[in-house]
């Protein structure tokens, strides 16, 4: 088993199905690494703007609300730069545009390490979003970023192939690789607390703390520290 000494990247890119789903899988790790001195980019599939039961809620002012939300949160965790592909909630596929937009940040930050959902769940259906944004970010990781002839145009952009080592993959049901967040639980609650939207009203600021490092005091548990977030690693050779 791996454990708190996954190095400290460089650059990260963290592709995110919605807005929200990257403080909670690994809000903690990336104010670590930030704090470390790494640069992360966020690289937002979604906008969100299904995400209310609000009778009065339109897809228009959502997803508005949501950009708002996930820029605060960003900016709460010291991630400088947030790319919107502006797919609607529910509209990701496994198709080449999408794959290209993620090959092309590859190319372009050249990561150490992308951060993304696990796109295999068997104890719970995985929402669809999650599951496509999994296997297409792998997919773009390898071998279509490696591979300078997928994708052909990026070259002539000036990005040339990059071939990144590691992928961490949030949410997962088998995790081998655990990050110590014991200095930084904080900030991912207040990270999370500015996805106001999707909470329920009558939830605390305290309440929503105790549930978040309850998931992570349990991530700890299993390799003796307080607090921890918890990802399966997926290496493709350096």
């Amino acid at each position: 088993m791996n454990d708190i000494l996954f190095p400290t990247p460089s650059v990260a890119i963290v592709v995110t199905p919605h807005p929200d789903d990257s403080e909670i899988g690994c809000g903690g790790t990336i104010a670590k690494w930030i704090r470390e001195g790494a640069k992360v980019i966020y690289l937002l599939c979604t906008n969100g703007d299904k995400g209310s039961s609000d009778n009065q809620m339109t897809s228009d002012r959502l997803a508005s609300i949501r950009a708002e939300e996930q820029l605060k949160a960003a900016a709460v965790l010291g991630v400088e730069e947030v790319i919107s592909l502006g797919y609607p909630d529910g509209a990701l596929e496994d198709s080449p545009v999408f794959r290209g937009q993620i090959v092309r940040a590859i190319r372009k930050y050249k990561p150490d390490v992308l951060l993304c959902t696990d796109p295999v769940r068997v104890g719970f259906y995985l929402h669809r979003d999650h599951r496509i944004c999994g296997i297409v970010s792998l997919d773009a990781l390898y071998p279509f970023a490696r591979d300078r002839l997928h994708y052909p145009e990026h070259e002539s952009e000036g990005l040339a192939a990059h071939k990144t080592p590691d992928a961490l993959l949030w949410g997962t049901e088998a995790p081998d690789t655990f990050i110590d967040i014991s200095e930084t639980i904080e900030v991912k609650v207040a990270a999370l607390s500015e996805h106001k939207s999707q909470f329920p009203l009558d939830l605390s600021d305290a309440d929503l703390g105790e549930s978040i490092k309850d998931v992570a005091m349990r991530a700890g548990q299993e390799i003796g520290i307080r607090y921890a977030e918890s990802f399966r690693r997926v290496s493709f050779g350096r």
